[in-house]
């Protein structure tokens, strides 16, 4: 009864606004309202990189869906997470704001666990999205839309859950990172001893998929958001392709049929998550074409970090390549950071191209943002200003190059592989500095003659390191990042 009961009330808001729009503006309010309530299906990929994607090159790895969906989308060259790991990024895109200013920086369990025997004890940070932070799905919640969760969530405890954060149905999210497994149904002891599972995915089948039964769900509330007469948001969470590297047999074994020893991409296990990722976009696309929801639904493709090149002990390969981008999740060196990004924008004449211009995930809040109807926005940031993403609309509707001061990272943990130590970095223009809290020192790096970071010029180029560095400590004091310190007993 309370859940009719609110769809009830939802769609008394959407019909008294269609009916103000006729009595204010006449035709001309009604037909524009009709083009700017578009329904919103975010797809957020776990730990792919960048180089995982087929229309981003790569060679192992398949992924015509997503390809196709490239072709009909706006597809950034130069996108990147806001931090290399999956909670800040996950918070900053919710909030639009950056982790270091959110006091997220740490995936949650690292926030409540973290090593003791290093050099440095690393930063504070939040295990969850704080209540009073007003998230996209509150937004599109007070709008009149039906919001979901699908899939991770990772933003905090029972208490912090999609469900407290604008979200009116959560499947399979909790304060967990990853499932033990990939099959039905959904749980498993871990080598530590802790049993895991993924809630709200009953009466499964055996051998089902955790990849496809999340796309099922999506489809599900596609349908009943439709059946209520509502527009949606859906941020379609998936866990794949984050380890464990568990996938089905007949893609592996299809994969292992077409390996060559000069890919740079080894794990058939991987790619076969990948596939299955793939299928998922394929099918959504597909079912919004066939119930006439496509033209009229914004469509993102992204990441949350770039792809982990940690050690599959299955197979005893990497987990992926990142290559040509140096190192991977966790590090702030291009591979840890650098995302696919799609973006598909109902009646737009950018559909099929590229944008080179950097840009961060954190711009895709504000971007999401301004496409809600103004007069249906009941809620707004208490303070734009504190807003850290841009609104990429301009880029994305009519080819305009954005123009922003720089890019901010701030990671002040240590991680297991890559073996990473607290750092913080800065991109403006071609230009990159890194600098690690350990060494109390700066790499540099041209990134337009040296895409890959193999040459720190920080010494052939003192002022320049000099003054990023100056610019990346006013930044961080800006926004009060927290810090790692010295180790008392190291």
């Amino acid at each position: 009864m309370g859940i009719q009961t609110s769809f009830q009330h939802r769609l008394i808001r959407f019909m008294a606004s269609w009916i103000v729009s006729i009595a204010i503006g006449s035709g001309h309010l009604l037909a524009n309202d009709a083009v700017e309530r578009w329904n919103v299906l975010f797809i957020l990929a776990d730990d792919l990189g960048v180089h995982d994607v087929g229309c981003y090159g790569t060679d192992l790895i398949e992924t015509p869906h997503i390809d196709r969906l490239a072709q009909t989308s706006l597809r950034f060259t130069q996108a990147y997470s806001p931090a290399p790991v999956c909670t800040p990024t996950r918070a900053s895109i919710m909030t639009g704001k950056h982790p270091a200013r959110l006091k997220m920086t740490i995936w949650s369990e690292g926030a409540l666990e973290f090593p003791k025997d290093r050099m440095l004890s690393p930063a504070f940070s939040k295990a969850d999205l704080p209540l009073e932070e007003n998230t996209l799905a509150e937004h599109y919640q007070q709008a009149g839309y039906y919001t979901a969760s699908i899939g991770k969530w990772h933003l905090g405890d029972a208490g912090h859950a999609p469900e407290t954060q604008g979200f009116d149905a959560n499947i399979g999210g909790n304060h967990w990172g990853a499932p033990t497994s990939f099959f039905f149904p959904y749980r498993g002891k871990r080598n530590n001893g802790e049993i895991r599972y993924v809630p709200h995915l009953e009466f499964g089948k055996p051998q089902e998929y955790l990849t496809d039964r999340l796309t099922d769900e999506t489809l599900k509330v596609i349908g009943h958001a439709k059946s209520q007469q509502l527009p949606f948001f859906i941020m379609l969470n998936h866990y794949a392709p984050h380890t464990p590297i568990d996938c089905k047999e007949d893609d592996e074994n299809y994969f292992q049929s077409k390996l060559q020893n000069h890919f740079k991409h080894q794990n058939c296990g991987y790619a076969a998550m990948i596939r299955s990722l793939d299928n998922s976009v394929g099918r959504l696309v597909d079912y919004l074409d066939k119930e006439k929801l496509l033209e009229n639904t914004i469509i993102i493709f992204t990441s949350d970090n770039g792809g982990y090149i940690g050690q599959d002990p299955k197979r005893n390969s990497p987990v992926t390549s990142n290559w040509p981008l140096r190192s991977g999740k966790s590090s702030l060196y291009e591979g840890g950071l650098r995302v696919p990004l799609l973006i598909r924008w109902p009646k737009t004449a950018s559909l099929g191209k590229t944008y080179a211009e950097p840009v961060v995930l954190t711009d895709l809040h504000p971007t999401l943002l301004a496409s809600l109807p103004e007069r249906n926005q009941t809620t707004s940031p208490s303070s734009p200003n504190q807003l850290d993403g841009i609104n990429l609309q301009p880029a994305i509707t009519q080819n305009t190059t954005l123009t922003r001061e720089a890019l901010y990272f701030h990671y002040p943990h240590y991680y297991h592989a890559p073996a990473t130590t607290p750092c913080s970095a800065i991109r403006q223009g071609p230009w990159k500095l890194i600098h690690d809290y350990e060494s109390d020192s700066n790499e540099l790096y041209h990134l337009l003659e040296d895409p890959a970071e193999e040459r720190n010029v920080a010494e052939k180029y003192p002022h320049v390191s000099q003054k990023l560095h100056a610019q990346l400590q006013s930044w961080l004091q800006k926004v009060e990042a927290e810090q790692p310190t010295r180790n008392k007993s190291k």
